[in-house]
């Protein structure tokens, strides 16, 4: 009895030691993506932590415009959290060669992911991998359906088409013809220029191309999309100069706006907030039988801070993110998000539905600042912001707006010299 007791004693001793070192380890997220808080808290997180009780896991996200300015003053200050969400290509490149990203390359749980999928974590020569896919997101554009159906439009194939369903929209006046503003600037290159651009640069043609050198930002299909943009400020309601992303937001879930130009990952917050019914469709090409491209861009990663005063649990976690489990559970509670791993993920969501779609009748491509082009100063990908709001305002010409970029590329990018 005496052993029994003493066997029972020690047993309860190493689950209160482990209950005490359970409640210790708590990991902490940094992300770009506040608008997910809820499903992280709600879904995601619960999920991890029913399967492992000895670690705990905070979700902190910043605004997506402060977000790298935030989380580069907590990391050069060691107050950053032990998990970082990462943007894809140059911006979390940087992160590792400054040392802030841990090289993941020897997990086995990379293995889940082609070598497309890393590509967009990984140093130039594909040695290290620095973050753990976790989904890319589509560009296009959401509609109302009841606004659609009771102006009896259709949903537009090619541009003309597109303007032409704009303008009756306009001309009915009871809509905004399409929700965007130009104030945070990132809005009308990300879904502006870079949703419409592939179209006209013929997707990793002619990024590619541009990458090398071989085509310049001041060619045809660089500066077209300019002109195009500079077709939608009549379009964009009255004081659209001052409106903010979330006020676009606003706009079209309350159903006062027809068209939002669009990214996949607006697909959970509008199903949660408005009340109508929804479709999407993608990029109109320029004539009709074209081919189609989209911007399928690799959107979101994770790694580990090297500073982590957990790294076990921290790895752990990332295992979990690299799991067919977590694939199932992000893919649904977020559509719109599109799992980046090897195993198949069956969508429930007939918004994500539509927009996965287009990978069966599109080429993809991905936004064409992310990859080597903005690793100098000025930076291209924020350059194209302002770029993009000077052109829906109408404030310079679409030539002089791609001289203004290409002038600014060569002078640090050796391939544009």
């Amino acid at each position: 009895m005496t052993r029994k007791f003493l066997s029972l004693a020690m047993v309860s001793t190493a689950l209160i030691t482990s209950s005490a070192y359970a409640e210790d380890v708590t990991l902490t997220i940094e992300s770009w993506r506040n608008d997910d808080l809820t499903l992280w808290q709600e879904k995601i997180i619960p999920a991890f932590e029913a399967s492992h009780p000895g670690i705990k896991v905070k979700f902190t996200p910043s605004a997506p415009t402060e977000y790298n300015a935030v989380l580069n003053s907590k990391l050069d200050a060691g107050s950053a959290g032990d998990l970082i969400t990462c943007r894809p290509f140059d911006a979390s490149l940087a992160l590792f060669d400054a040392g802030h990203l841990v090289d993941l390359a020897d997990m086995e749980a990379m293995s889940n992911f082609s070598d497309v999928a890393k590509s967009a974590w990984q140093s130039d020569d594909g040695s290290a991998s620095f973050c753990v896919p976790m989904a890319s997101v589509i560009h296009g554009f959401i509609y109302n359906k009841d606004a659609f159906n009771e102006l009896g439009l259709s949903v537009p194939a090619t541009e003309e088409e597109f303007f032409a369903v704009l303008e009756k929209i306009k001309e009915d006046g009871n809509y905004i013809p399409m929700a965007m503003g130009t104030n945070d600037q990132w809005e009308a290159a990300t879904m502006g220029y870079n949703n419409i651009g592939p179209n006209y640069w013929k997707g990793e043609e002619g990024r590619n191309a541009l990458i090398k050198g071989e085509q310049k930002l001041t060619d045809p299909q660089w500066v077209a999309p300019y002109e195009t943009l500079a077709k939608w400020g009549p379009y964009l309601g009255d004081g659209y100069e001052a409106q903010t992303y979330p006020d676009s937001q606003n706009l079209f879930t309350l159903g006062r706006a027809a068209v939002y130009p669009a990214g996949s990952w607006e697909i959970s917050g509008f199903n949660a907030q408005a009340d109508f019914e929804m479709g999407a469709f993608k990029a109109p090409v320029q004539s009709a039988g074209d081919t189609c491209y989209i911007s399928d861009h690799t959107d979101i990663g994770i790694g580990m801070n090297a500073a982590t005063d957990h790294p076990e649990a921290a790895k752990t976690f990332l295992a979990w993110v690299a799991s067919p489990e977590f694939a199932s559970i992000f893919g649904n509670a977020l559509p719109g998000f599109f799992p980046l791993s090897k195993t198949p993920v069956e969508l429930e969501d007939p918004l994500a539905k539509e927009f996965v779609g287009w990978r069966e009748e599109c080429e993809s491509t991905i936004r064409s600042t992310y990859q080597i082009l903005s690793r100098g100063t000025p930076n291209l990908e924020n350059e194209t912001w302002g770029a993009s709001v000077a052109a829906i305002k109408g404030a310079e010409t679409p030539e002089a707006l791609g001289k203004k970029l290409q002038d600014g590329l060569a002078t640090w990018y050796e391939p544009h010299k």
